[in-house]
């Protein structure tokens, strides 16, 4: 695997443009807890960890009635709240619910960020919308908020991922090949979380970038 080599937006439509001093929430999935960290499961923690710091947000504080770990930001002149469940993963839902409700910030100003077994690593995509293909995450954000929120993909598949069980696999570590380009697969996705903020709350679906 190389740097960078294409970036490719294959929709140039936009969803959920929202004007300027509006509140934006932005989900991380993953899964609490030491064990899980640097799993292919918890890339959503790691991704909404780099953007907090690299937009100098307030750093992360448990809310344990919202069932989440928040951090905040203004952004693009927009507020920005980031959340990590503290629910395990196919819990999440609860977690979203209670925040959404608490602020009155819905699907339609929500990012969700999340690994997806259908996508090969080095693959990020965006949609609004959709299936779940499996992820427990997905499900429990779907039963309880419907599925019209905004995702951000991050793909994990590899030729392991064939032959292992799913569960075991998501919540595996990285080889040491991904590891060395995960960095790059970290700060590509961030880079999409500040366009979608710096426009406004606008996402670029079936947008596509990819690390060969």
């Amino acid at each position: 695997m190389g740097l960078l080599q294409k970036r490719e937006m294959t929709q140039a439509q936009s969803l959920y443009a929202i004007s300027g001093n509006q509140t934006l929430l932005i989900v991380g999935l993953g899964n609490p807890g030491k064990e899980y960290t640097g799993t292919r499961h918890n890339i959503g923690f790691d991704v909404v960890d780099t953007f907090a710091s690299q937009n100098d947000f307030s750093g992360w504080v448990e809310k344990k009635t919202l069932k989440c770990l928040q951090a905040d930001g203004v952004l693009g002149g927009s507020k920005v709240i980031l959340i990590k469940p503290t629910t395990f993963m196919n819990l999440s839902g609860e977690a979203v619910t209670a925040v959404q409700q608490f602020y009155r910030v819905y699907n339609q100003h929500m990012l969700v960020v999340h690994d997806e077994l259908d996508i090969p690593f080095g693959e990020i995509r965006t949609k609004v919308g959709g299936g779940t293909a499996g992820h427990n995450g997905l499900k429990s954000l779907v039963s309880q908020l419907g599925e019209d929120f905004g995702r951000v993909r991050i793909g994990i598949r590899n030729s392991v991922a064939e032959r292992a069980e799913a569960t075991d696999f998501v919540l595996g570590s990285f080889s040491k090949g991904e590891q060395d380009q995960l960095d790059m697969v970290i700060k590509e996705t961030t880079s999409i979380l500040n366009d979608y903020v710096l426009s406004g709350g606008t996402l670029h679906v079936d947008t596509r970038k990819t690390i060969l």
